[in-house]
């Protein structure tokens, strides 16, 4: 098992065969830790010393930056032989601990390690790690697969952290986690994130559930490049969103590049612009897309849609109304409808520029800010007097005659 996940062909397998095969080894090799010593975090040293106790419960005491000891030999661009900071945790010794940041930061780290996988703070975190409430600021981060700004591959629980810088990879690649397969929950990531397969805003390659988390900035790379996620398989997104700008070749997403999850309670704005299977919320989606929107700006070449590029799974009660832009099989909402079912959904056919969609309905502007557009389609939705005050009762509100549907939880 070993050796096959550790074989270059492996690396770039489809992501969900990765995770499966990782999952197995981790359940195998990592058993729950019934009490743990504890750490108080004060310099690099001590953020170095983790890695010699992964099950310790640890606590971040202050911030962290290149001004705080230790910094120059464990964590700066000439540390450890011009790589920087080594990630904590491998896949043969994960950390299994507890990290509490308290709210505070670790900023300026540098990781310079484009031959090695797991990259991050962290590199491998079991199903039995925790990481919570830190900040990682101006990180610069580059490894090969797996690379995160804050966790390489993540098989525990993490959640109200961020995490804000350069990252880039091959495969895997997100701006707070590289590979999730455990939860990733009230996060987010600002920054630059390139990847050559499977790059997003806030998680490269997913198959844990990611909720209430957004991403804003860059991505770019080549195939499956999401706003927020690179590709999902298997597991559930909700309510989050992306605003950036997002580019790449096939199968591009303003939210995530390639869906084989359920994706909820979800939106995007901002850019997207690839070759093909390209769209506004997801580029290829081969299961559910509910309740969900976009107004991001489409460019694309084959494929193109203003919610999704191709649809293969179910889209229902979702819309769009950013620009539409496209060579070849380009609709308002979604591009090619293969073999699955949109239900329930609509396009603006004016700000979209586009009368056609394989699947939806398309509307001009001054029905998709009316009410009734959507309650007669069984939406969950009531109207309210100006966006700031949400009715959280329902899953969509409306100002009439003033903005199109918005998600409650949203403002």
């Amino acid at each position: 098992m070993k050796t096959i996940l550790r074989s270059r062909i492996q690396k770039y397998l489809a992501v969900f065969s990765i995770f499966l095969a990782m999952g197995a080894l981790i359940v195998g090799m990592v058993g729950c830790t019934t009490s743990r010593s504890s750490m108080e975090i004060w310099d690099w040293h001590d953020l170095d010393a983790i890695r010699d106790n992964l099950d310790a419960s640890c606590l971040l005491m202050r911030n962290l930056d290149s001004t705080t000891d230790g910094y120059s030999e464990l964590a700066s661009e000439t540390a450890n032989q011009g790589r920087g900071w080594e990630p904590i945790g491998t896949q043969d010794k994960p950390f299994n601990g507890i990290f509490d940041g308290q709210g505070f930061e670790i900023s300026d780290m540098f990781i310079g390690r484009l031959d090695t996988g797991h990259v991050g703070l962290f590199g491998f975190v079991s199903e039995g790690g925790v990481i919570k409430n830190v900040g990682v600021v101006n990180a610069y981060v580059v490894g090969d697969f797996c690379v995160g700004g804050l966790v390489g591959i993540n098989w525990g629980t993490l959640s109200n952290s961020y995490a804000d810088g350069t990252i880039s990879g091959s495969d895997q690649v997100g701006g707070l986690v590289g590979g999730n397969g455990g939860t990733v929950s009230n996060s987010y990531s600002t920054g630059i994130v390139s990847g050559d397969r499977n790059a997003g805003g806030l998680v490269g390659a997913c198959n844990g559930p990611v909720s209430n988390c957004h991403f804003t900035g860059s991505i770019s790379g080549e195939s499956r490049i999401g706003g927020l996620i690179g590709g999902i398989g298997g597991t559930t997104l909700s309510n989050s969103y992306s605003d950036g700008s997002i580019s790449g070749s096939d199968q591009i997403g303003g939210l995530v590049g390639y869906s084989y999850g359920t994706v909820s309670r979800c939106y995007s704005i901002g850019s997207v612009t690839g070759d093909s299977y390209t769209g506004g919320l997801i580029g290829f989606n081969r299961e559910m897309v509910s309740d969900s929107y976009s107004s991001a700006n489409i460019s694309g070449g084959w494929l193109t849609g203003g919610l999704v590029g191709q649809n293969r799974g179910t889209v229902s009660k979702s819309y769009s109304v950013g620009s539409v832009a496209g060579d070849l099989d380009v609709g308002g909402l979604v591009g090619r409808n293969y073999e699955g079912t949109v239900s329930n959904s609509f396009w603006d056919i004016q700000t979209s520029s586009q009368s056609t969609s394989d699947g939806g309905a398309g509307k001009n502007t001054a029905e998709m800010q009316d009410i009734i557009t959507f309650s007669g389609a069984t939406w969950d939705i009531i109207e309210v007097a100006d966006p700031d005050n949400c009715d959280t009762s329902c899953i969509w509100n409306i100002v009439v005659n003033a903005t199109c549907p918005f998600l409650s939880w949203q403002l």
